[in-house]
């Protein structure tokens, strides 16, 4: 791809200009940080040193945990460092940020789908789980979905590279982001847009209608078990999973579905937050911490 840009530097907007908001913004983001860095290695470290929890769930949830770091050291260090100084981003390193989230954003939903997979399995073929869930179609749908996601962020990245930037340089947004960077340009961004939408379509709107087949289909075993002690547990493990894959689906679906002429981005700024920072700070405490076995884990790791 050629380079064409007479932009050498952003600027992030952030949230707010008020001194009384960043002082209000700084230690909430701060504290989302902590937990979701501090939750997520919590994670790999104590399934990685328990062989009782080397199985297909605990593996996914591994993954889904380098990503959730990934996506959030990837945006809230540079977010906190521009609330407290520099509020400036070089044209490289907001390049660099789109490509590492954009990575993220498609691994996680792919990850969902893969989980959903897993549930549907374990539940609906329990006999034949140890068959079709072995360690090498575990590490083939892993090699999947990290490949998928980095095939997506490198096609839309690369034709970023293609845009000149000489409107403005201001980030309507708090990290750069491809719909608020297309406002930016002085060139059609229909190419953008349209592979932006057909991504989307895929890796959002295709994953969450797998989830929901593979729900619907974990859902109807469920309603054949007779006791109700057994069905209570089924319906507690997807709950949790269904709460997050629909409410992080929603916010992505929300952002990039739309054409860039019609993006709000004082309303994406907020919706952003969820996929970025909550969902990752969330998903140790839904998926994990609250699982007995991760729970008796930690403990013989403290013990």
């Amino acid at each position: 791809f050629e380079i064409n840009t007479w932009v050498t530097e952003f600027l992030i907007l952030g949230f707010s200009e008020t001194p009384q908001l960043q002082m209000l913004f700084f230690p909430t983001f701060l504290l989302l940080y902590m937990v979701a860095l501090s939750g997520n290695l919590l994670i790999v470290v104590v399934i990685g040193s328990s062989p009782a929890l080397h199985t297909p769930m605990y593996f996914f949830l591994i993954n889904l945990a380098m990503v959730d770091i990934l996506c959030t050291s990837t945006i809230l260090p540079k977010l906190l460092s521009s609330m407290v100084g520099d509020r400036t981003i070089s044209y490289g390193g907001c390049l660099v940020q789109v490509f590492f989230f954009t990575w993220s954003l498609g691994a996680e939903l792919l990850l969902f789908s893969a989980m959903a997979y897993d549930r549907y399995v374990a539940i609906c073929w329990p006999l034949r789980y140890s068959t079709l869930m072995d360690a090498w179609v575990c590490r083939l749908l892993a090699t999947a979905v990290w490949t998928v996601s980095l095939t997506n962020t490198s096609v839309n990245t690369g034709l970023l590279l293609r845009l000149p930037f000489c409107r403005s340089n201001v980030v309507e947004h708090f990290f750069c982001e491809i719909p608020p960077l297309l406002k930016l340009s002085c060139a059609p961004t229909h190419l953008n847009e349209a592979m932006a939408f057909t991504a989307d379509v895929i890796l959002a709107l295709g994953n969450f209608s797998v989830i929901m087949l593979s729900y619907s289909c974990i859902i109807a075993s469920i309603l054949r078990i007779r006791s109700s002690s057994g069905k209570r547990r089924a319906f507690s493990t997807c709950s949790s999973h269904l709460l997050v894959v629909s409410l992080y689906y929603c916010t992505v679906i929300y952002t990039y579905i739309r054409p860039a002429s019609r993006y709000s981005l004082d309303k994406d700024k907020v919706v952003s937050v969820i996929y970025t920072s909550v969902a990752p700070s969330l998903n140790p405490l839904i998926y994990s911490l609250r699982n007995t076995e991760v729970k008796a884990a930690l403990r013989r790791l403290l013990s």
